[in-house]
């Protein structure tokens, strides 16, 4: 067998390592970014700093998506990762007894650049793979973050409680397998494993994303409605589960080390389910069933949350949305598009990612402030939940509507 033959097969375990080392460099950093937070802030302060990341991040994307349509891929990548890198050795000893200033941009570095990484991670794939080659490899090559997320968060776990490192001196740990992601990037290119030369068409086509592209397609609309109604829920569950963690452990190390081990926990469930659950409900069940698993759980959840409020409850609730989440409800909702024009469909993402998400999101974080802060009868974070239910009501109707028009287009065979 020649080594041409090889090739697709190598591309395939080279873009699953590097999605591999995005995703596990981010679960360090996102458990001591939330616990940093809880301790020098707390979590009564958590929607304003979820506002101001959605506003920062819209003007980021837009600036990110501007360079990648006019320069190569391959500098915009290396570039920004030695940006970040230089960031988290600036950032480590700020840390080490921060103030609320440094506390606040670190959550939102973290978070940005949870974004930005990814995004720049399927720009370069979507540049190796044609959409009928990325139909064969794509599956393959996410499962690198899911397998991501389970190793990095286990092994904050593991370096914060068997050995003398510090939540800070995990920004250290993301550096050096940043830097590893920087060298992966450079043997891919040397190698000529991925091409470079779709930037400018695909930034192009991003910048043509438009909210008309939804409010015309009444399919699309309710699609969007799905997408958007989780958006809002995710930040009121976010803040649930972040009070409840606040309230059951004190210490900066305890609290990093236990969301690393929910965050690889999180990352096997959705694994799980991927792979035992996902095939078994398409086929048996169909595309809506695999869709309606999400807010059904959370109801579950929600409920065990308000009758028994407390640290095991709010990782159940946690779980329930972003574990559901990550797996069958995103199988499922890729599985909706079938029927669409590629061409809406990029319109309908990029508007929905660009916009529809910080949106809905911020709607979610005010929220929160309206009921538990701002109003004269403030309420309790497990009151929430009640909000939650009323989401989900919302959220299964969609589904019904969305489901009588996916049954239609599938009966008359439209793809419009």
């Amino acid at each position: 067998m020649s080594k041409l033959r090889y090739r697709p097969f190598l591309r395939c375990a080279l873009l699953f390592s590097n999605f591999f080392l995005i995703i596990t460099a981010l679960y360090h950093l996102k458990p001591v970014s939330r616990s940093i937070f809880l301790e020098a802030i707390g979590s009564d302060l958590l929607p304003y700093v979820w506002i101001a990341t959605a506003l920062t991040l819209g003007a980021i994307v837009s600036f990110y998506y501007r360079l990648v349509a006019r320069y190569s891929r391959l500098h915009v990548v290396i570039t920004s990762v030695l940006i970040v890198i230089a960031l988290l050795v600036v950032f480590r000893p700020l840390l080490v007894d921060p103030d609320r200033i440094t506390a606040f941009a670190f959550y939102i570095f973290v978070d940005i650049l949870s974004v930005v990484l990814v995004e720049q991670f399927w720009s370069i794939t979507n540049s190796v793979y044609s959409e009928e080659e990325g139909r064969r490899w794509y599956a393959f090559i996410g499962t690198g973050g899911l397998v991501g997320g389970v190793a990095g968060g286990l092994a904050t776990g593991i370096l914060i409680r068997q050995t003398s490192l510090q939540s800070t001196d995990l920004l250290l740990v993301a550096a050096a397998i940043l830097s590893l992601l920087i060298l992966l990037t450079m043997v891919m290119y040397r190698t000529g494993l991925y091409r470079d030369d779709h930037a400018k068409e695909n930034g192009r086509h991003v910048e043509e994303g438009s909210w008309r592209a939804v409010l015309s397609h009444r399919y699309l609309k309710l699609i969007a409605a799905i997408v958007l109604l989780a958006q809002i829920i995710e930040p009121l569950i976010e803040y649930q589960f972040m009070t409840a963690i606040e309230s059951a452990i004190s210490g900066r190390e305890e609290r990093t080390a236990y969301l690393g081990e929910f965050f690889s926990l999180l990352g096997l469930i959705a694994i799980s389910v991927n792979l035992l659950i996902v095939p078994v409900v398409h086929r048996w069940l169909g595309v809506m069933a695999g869709l309606a698993a999400q807010p059904l759980a959370v109801v579950v959840s929600s409920l065990f949350y308000i009758s028994a409020p407390g640290l095991a409850a709010g990782a159940a609730l946690k779980i329930a949305d972003r574990g559901l989440s990550y797996s069958i409800n995103r199988a499922s909702k890729e599985l909706l598009y079938a029927s669409v024009n590629p061409l809406l469909i990029f319109q309908a993402k990029a508007w929905i990612d660009m916009f529809g998400y910080r949106l809905f999101r911020i709607i979610g974080s005010l929220l929160i402030l309206l009921l538990t802060q701002w109003l004269p009868l403030s309420i309790a974070s497990q009151d929430l939940s009640w909000l939650v239910l009323l989401v989900c009501m919302l959220w299964g109707l969609s589904l019904v509507m969305l489901g009588r028009e996916h049954a239609r287009r599938m009966l008359h065979g439209e793809k419009s």
